[in-house]
């Protein structure tokens, strides 16, 4: 049986919502809320692997955009995954798990590094990303959850 939501309890959001990514130093990045798509994508370039005492990290840089400058980043490395593109063909993506803030509320999410320079937004937040926060994306409405409320 499925489980009932109350409608009164979802907080509802755009299509297109401004993000931030703290522990990356990302304190405001324009992101699509996209349910087609089951994993979370973040523009990255100049990616770099490594060991630090047995645990793999990875350097990567997210260009500049009209929203921010290059910002140079690292974190744990979590996996590597086969994942689709947007054009259908399979890829190995690096994965991270990184905490999102989308307006007052924060929870750690799951983001494959991917060359998004042809795309229009730096960041792709998939279902699994939002799923179980009881948020309800309004497709005809943009940035409903307002600025990300940094702690």
């Amino acid at each position: 049986m499925a489980k009932t939501i109350d409608k009164a309890q979802l907080v509802q959001i755009g299509w297109r919502e401004v993000v931030a990514l703290p522990d990356l130093g990302i304190q405001s990045i324009k992101a699509k809320i996209d349910t087609g798509a089951r994993t979370s994508a973040l523009h990255a370039v100049t990616r770099k692997v490594y060991e630090i005492d047995g645990i793999n990290w990875i350097d990567f840089d997210i260009p500049r955009s009209d929203s921010h400058p290059v910002i140079s980043c690292k974190s744990p490395l979590i996996d590597q995954r086969k994942i689709t593109n947007t054009s259908g063909v399979p890829e190995i993506r690096y994965v991270i798990e990184t905490r999102m803030i989308i307006g007052d509320r924060q929870w750690n999410i799951e983001v494959s590094l991917a060359d998004r320079e042809k795309m229009t937004f730096d960041l792709i937040l998939g279902r699994t990303a939002i799923r179980r926060h009881k948020l309800c994306v309004n497709p005809g409405r943009s940035f409903l959850a307002g600025k990300p409320v940094l702690v």
